[in-house]
């Protein structure tokens, strides 16, 4: 029995936000690649785009050979545990997609689920990626016939990776920080601590080759760029996608406080993406108007280093994205005022995470 390997994976800008899949097939012998599949699936979430990725493989290795066996390796343990039987499925859109899934796995001569870390699934990331980009993927390698290298004819060289380097500056403080309280949408200065801790980031960004700062309207975010601007001698540019999650009712308040004014709606908000605080938005919210920032910057200053200075909560998002991962870890992250981070964009579609959370220039 032929022995077929289907890597698969999804992505959306959002979740739920544009989203794509990615799958190739392989053959478990020799390794070589037999097909690639790539499709944009509207507005999902991450998870209903794995699921179309999974579908999309197996399609695929039914096509090649209805009598296989097929080991299919992914990065998403919700969809391995699934499919495998060992979770319940409960989403109305990804039962749909694991029915159609189990309709195809049945045509096949066996199926089995295998989760793999991210790193080696960079593959069907990058179809996912390229999906999401407008670029949809549709080739059939096996029907293609094998070139020995002396037949190999001069093809056009393909176009150079551009990389994009953000540095991401968190505000530095203000009269909330010490007490922790949700500053939001609240147009606060910088405290006198603040002011010290922008002056300490400008002269630790000195010498990173930063081309532009592109900062939050908010006036935390504008000093703090300010400060970065008079060390570096660059412009700064203001993005109004860029500032913090407006926490409506509870701007101003701890999270004890804003919890004993609405107890059963703060209980719903915290871990959440999808929740909004009274009259304020969700991290999903944020995330959406994020991504439209790093959409812009990432085209205008592309090749480019650029210092970008927000929020926490923009930040994160940021984070995120560079790391491939949902916006729920953006409960399990935290960043001090006036820290630094590092993701670098390449224009084929991979990220790189270089800092977290760097205040060792706070002394």
């Amino acid at each position: 029995m032929r022995r077929l390997i289907v890597e698969a994976d999804g992505g959306s800008r959002g979740n739920p936000g544009p989203a794509g899949y990615g799958a190739l097939v392989k053959d478990a012998e020799t390794g070589r690649l037999l097909a690639e599949r790539a499709e944009s699936v509207g507005r999902a979430t991450n998870n209903v785009a794995e699921y179309g990725g999974l579908v999309a493989g197996l399609q695929a290795a039914l096509d090649l050979d209805p009598s296989s066996s097929v080991e299919v390796r992914m990065d998403s343990k919700l969809v391995v545990e699934q499919m495998s039987g060992r979770w319940q499925i409960k989403h109305p859109d990804m039962k749909k997609l694991a029915l159609q899934a189990r309709d195809i796995a049945r045509q096949l001569g066996s199926v089995r689920y295998t989760w793999i870390p991210r790193a080696q699934n960079s593959a069907a990331d990058a179809l996912a990626n390229s999906a999401m980009d407008g670029n949809p993927v549709r080739r059939d390698l096996a029907t293609e016939p094998v070139v020995v290298e002396d037949d190999t004819q001069p093809t056009t060289e393909p176009a150079p990776v551009v990389v994009t380097v953000t540095h991401l500056l968190r505000h530095g403080r203000t009269e909330h920080t010490p007490e922790r309280r949700f500053s939001g949408s609240s147009d606060l200065p910088l405290s006198e601590l603040g002011r010290a801790d922008a002056e300490a980031a400008a002269r630790h960004l000195a010498g990173r080759g930063i081309d532009v700062i592109v900062s939050s309207p908010l006036q935390r975010t504008r000093q703090t760029a300010e400060a970065a601007a008079q060390v570096l001698g660059v412009p700064v540019e203001v993005d109004t996608d860029l500032r913090e999650l407006d926490f409506g009712a509870w701007e101003g308040l701890t999270a004890a406080e804003a919890q004993a004014k609405s107890p059963l709606a703060f209980r719903r908000w915290s871990g959440a993406t999808d929740v909004r605080p009274p009259g304020g938005e969700s991290v999903a919210d944020v995330a959406t108007r994020v991504a439209r920032a790093r959409g812009r910057i990432l085209d205008r200053h592309a090749g480019e280093t650029v210092l970008l200075v927000s929020h926490m909560m923009p930040i994160k998002l940021l984070l995120a994205a560079g790391l491939g991962v949902g916006e729920d870890v953006v409960h399990r992250v935290f960043l001090e005022a006036a820290s630094l981070s590092t993701v670098t964009w390449s224009s084929d579609g991979r990220t790189s995470v270089r800092l977290v959370n760097d205040t060792s220039h706070l002394g």
